[in-house]
């Protein structure tokens, strides 16, 4: 008769961000446990809150299925002797599958007779089974783990208590010194221990000593109540997700409730007072309804509602002395000069192998003129990011950031203001840390963008320079998430990005003045063009792109990283064309001869030509080249898939390795100027064809 399993894992309070990601991992795990001991289940719910980790799942067979398995063994010829007695062989064979030779079968497989044996196995009962759930929770890995008392075990917290039951049964094994057992914990304060007769109880039994162990409903009460605050006053509460999940695994029993600051604190940038609210107490700002930030904020406590005044007034006393500390340097960085502060710079080390920020400033100034003129800034905007890179750094030594790291940028943009600058400038100060996530928001303005770029390349570079690459998971100055930052503004900008070309005119530019820059790049970094590569590769694969066409694109003779974006666009968009296939292999067999042409041979003489097919070609290979490089990517593609017919008549009329020198030359030359426009779209020699 199928039963009911519990499983939970009692322990101190974990940190609140590792809650439900535990929760996850411990699902996963016991359910590839219990399909690996082959015991079924019809479903699995998890639990979790700061003080624990479970699984409730249902209807758990009561023993092991019983397998049956067909083994095989050695050749008939090597299991009889020449008497047509068992061999050594076979007698070894069937010792070990735990039979004897009577089990033997021979079966014919491929002309020859092999021994075969069926294994039978009863299934073990389940209690005895589970008892390997020690492995699953031992098995658990954290960000952070921790040593408790005399113990060399780690895990994310000391475990205090395991509940493990079958229907009624306890299921027994023991971790250190904490038996299994069907008693678990109420709420810290409000609840006390309680015995779970049968495991389907667990979830009523806890909620009647405080605890709501499944997080979607806690949640959702922590929502419902929140949004009946906001509807009795007639205020706005942005449930941001990710606040919402922390306080949810903060409580087992939430509660929430209003706090209030003094109207005085709204003279302070309301950014500062949301990050001190959001970041540092986990509280929701409170809004009218035009938008406007509000005196008050919303939280949950762990608890009910005895009391609540003073978890109140605590509350508000904890976030004035911080908002009265967010107010004094507020008022005391106004008394400073962005002169001053980018001076302060100087001594501020970015890092010991490669100078103060005040010099990396100095490098991005550089890079950031070259990158705005390719991507064609107006004088104006180039104006305006000259003067921008002159000083984006330098809210770094002012107090509020000081304080509050997060706002780093934020607090450029507000004082840049507050001091006369323009509002582009501004603005591209606040925007050069975007994206702050791999797939966070983007700078918004063009002088931003070109900002965030010269800011992350100059990083790639200067890093790169003095050999400090990132290796498997080994990333210590964020080069990937600053990498893929670049990758995703160029794609959103559509600006033409010649990697290549880009790279060499900033090493030489940043390495004639290596007292001012502090460092020198070296001319030709091929790992940097291969670690861009790698993210452009990882945001193709966000695009829902096969593999051979991301690899394809990757491959291309192509530097330009906008056109890269195009060459992966165009193929997805051509892939079920009816000419695709043809036009594929045409170009393809072009390219794999063109591998045989020698470098030297850059011109065509036509007076070697000896069929109409190949003047047919030159002429339109020609027509095309003038045209090539002011098309666009979608346009160059057309026109090389035009040429498939006046290729494989080409292919069909002349035969390209001849014995005569000058000919064989001419015609791989012929065909390597079609080979070098077909790799500038894309490697379509990678590419896989289908019927």
């Amino acid at each position: 008769m199928a039963k009911d399993l519990l499983l939970e894992i009692g322990l101190e309070e974990m940190p609140a961000h590792v809650v439900t990601q535990s929760m996850k991992q411990l699902e996963k795990k016991v359910s590839e446990f219990l399909a690996h001991e082959k015991l079924a289940f019809s479903s699995i719910k998890s639990f979790s809150t700061p003080r624990r980790l479970a699984v409730l799942i249902s209807e758990v067979a009561e023993k092991q299925a019983d397998t049956e398995e067909e083994v095989k063994g050695p050749a008939k010829k090597i299991a009889l002797d020449g008497e047509g007695n068992w061999s050594k062989a076979a007698e070894g064979f069937v010792r070990g599958q735990g039979l004897t030779t009577e089990a033997i079968t021979f079966r014919e497989l491929k002309g020859v007779e092999y021994v075969y044996v069926t294994k039978y196995a009863k299934g073990k009962p389940a209690i005895e089974v589970l008892a390997g759930l020690k492995e699953v929770i031992t098995s658990l890995s954290f960000p952070v783990t921790m040593h408790w008392n005399k113990y060399d075990f780690e895990y994310i917290r000391p475990i205090h208590w395991i509940v493990a039951l079958l229907g009624e049964e306890v299921i027994p094994f023991s971790i250190l010194d904490v038996e299994t057992g069907n008693t678990t914990r109420g709420h810290r304060f409000l609840g006390d221990d309680v015995t779970i007769e049968t495991a389907n109880s667990y979830e009523e039994k806890l909620n009647e000593q405080f605890v709501i162990a499944d997080p979607l409903k806690r949640k959702a009460l922590i929502v419902e109540q929140i949004n009946e605050i906001a509807t009795k006053n007639d205020w706005q509460v942005g449930l941001d997700e990710d606040l919402l999940e922390e306080v949810n695994n903060l409580v087992e029993y939430p509660t929430a409730f209003v706090g209030n600051f003094e109207d005085r604190f709204l003279s302070v940038p309301e950014e500062v007072l949301v990050t001190s609210m959001k970041e540092h107490q986990r509280y929701f700002d409170v809004r009218n309804q035009a938008g406007l930030l509000l005196p008050h904020f919303i939280s949950a406590r762990n608890g009910n509602a005895v009391k609540l005044d003073n978890v109140i007034k605590g509350n508000e006393k904890v976030l004035t002395a911080r908002l009265e500390d967010a107010e004094f340097f507020y008022k005391e960085d106004q008394k400073l000069t962005i002169d001053a502060c980018v001076e302060k710079l100087k001594n501020v080390t970015f890092h010991e192998k490669i100078g103060s920020i005040y010099e990396k400033m100095q490098r991005v100034a550089e890079i950031a003129k070259i990158v705005g003129k390719t991507v064609g800034l107006s004088q104006d905007q180039l104006e305006d990011l000259a003067r921008a890179a002159e000083i984006y750094k330098f809210d770094l030594v002012t107090n509020m950031v000081g304080e509050f790291p997060e706002l780093q940028g934020v607090m450029g943009e507000k004082y840049a203001l507050l001091q006369g600058e323009k509002p582009a400038v501004a603005k591209a100060i606040r925007e050069h840390y975007l994206p702050i996530a791999s797939e966070g928001e983007l700078p918004d303005s063009e002088i931003g963008a070109v900002l965030a770029i010269a800011d992350k390349l100059d990083s790639l570079l200067s890093f790169f320079a003095v050999g400090m690459i990132p290796s498997g998971s080994n990333d210590p100055y964020a080069l990937r998430r600053q990498t893929y930052g670049i990758v995703r503004i160029i794609e959103n900008k559509h600006w033409a990005f010649p990697l290549v070309e880009l790279q060499e005119e900033i090493s030489a530019a940043i390495s004639l003045d290596e007292k001012r820059y502090g460092i020198k790049l070296a001319s030709s970094q091929i790992e940097v063009v291969n670690f861009v590569k790698a993210r452009l590769k990882q945001f193709l694969l966000t695009k829902n792109l096969r593999h051979d066409v991301i690899d394809a694109v990757i491959n291309a003779e192509q530097s330009n990283l906008t056109a890269l974006f195009s060459s992966a666009k165009i193929l997805r968009q051509h892939l079920n064309d009816p000419d695709f296939k043809p036009s594929m292999e045409a170009l393809t067999r072009v390219i794999n001869l063109a591998k045989k042409a020698e470098v030297e041979d850059l011109n065509v003489k036509p007076e070697l030509f000896d069929n109409e097919a190949e003047k047919e070609l030159f002429e339109a290979v020609t027509d095309l080249e003038n045209r090539f490089v002011r098309q666009t990517m979608a346009q160059n593609y057309e026109d090389l898939t035009a040429l498939r017919p006046l290729i494989e008549n080409y292919f069909d009329q002349t035969m390209v390795m001849v014995d005569d020198d000058k000919v064989r030359r001419n015609r791989l030359t012929q065909l390597n100027k079609i080979a070098k426009m077909a790799l500038a779209v894309a490697s379509l020699d990678a590419l896989i064809t289908k019927n």
